[in-house]
């Protein structure tokens, strides 16, 4: 039995550890992924050597799919809340709401306004670029001021320059200098 919690326990560690890994991999954050793929290769075969060991049989086997799948909610859930990287936003409207472009810069979000034909008006578009972790105070504050707003998002993988950039150079620079 305590076989079968250890193989649990190691699931629910090495599924988020392998979860993290990739996420930092595809941010371009190798040094860290790389940390904890050795983490995550050690406890790889640390839990299979427990699940082939034994007489344990088909329960080892389940119990180790049934952490697999748990661990995966685990990481995910984990991914949220580090909310690592960058989403880009694409927001069009019907009318330029300049209190709505106000209130965005003013909350410290970079907006670009561009002015183009709809089928059959004018249409204004909002580029945004925010943290992740301040992805919901965007919508929201957009769903105040424009609750009919077409709202597409992206991720962008790599970018230089503009306000986000140095404004973030900015704060780098003031944290410093404490």
């Amino acid at each position: 039995m305590r076989d079968i919690i250890l193989i649990l326990a190691l699931q629910l560690v090495y599924v988020p550890l392998s979860t993290m890994r990739t996420i930092f991999l595809v941010k371009n954050m190798t040094p860290i992924a790389s940390v904890l793929g050795f983490a995550e290769s050690l406890i790889y075969v640390f839990g299979l050597s427990i699940v082939f060991s034994g007489d344990k049989g088909p329960v080892a086997l389940v119990v180790y799919a049934i952490g697999y799948g748990i661990g995966i909610l685990i990481g995910g859930a984990i991914e949220n809340k580090l909310a690592i990287g960058y989403n880009s936003f694409v927001v069009n409207l019907v009318q330029k709401n300049t209190e709505l472009i106000n209130t965005l810069r003013d909350e410290g979000f970079g907006v670009t306004v561009y002015e183009g034909e709809g089928r059959d008006s004018k249409r204004y578009r909002l580029d945004i670029l925010t943290k992740r972790n301040r992805e919901e105070e965007l919508l929201k504050l957009i769903e105040v001021y424009e609750p009919k707003a077409f709202i597409v998002s992206y991720e962008p993988r790599r970018f230089q320059g503009g306000f986000l950039v140095s404004s973030m150079k900015k704060r780098v620079r003031i944290k410093n200098s404490r």
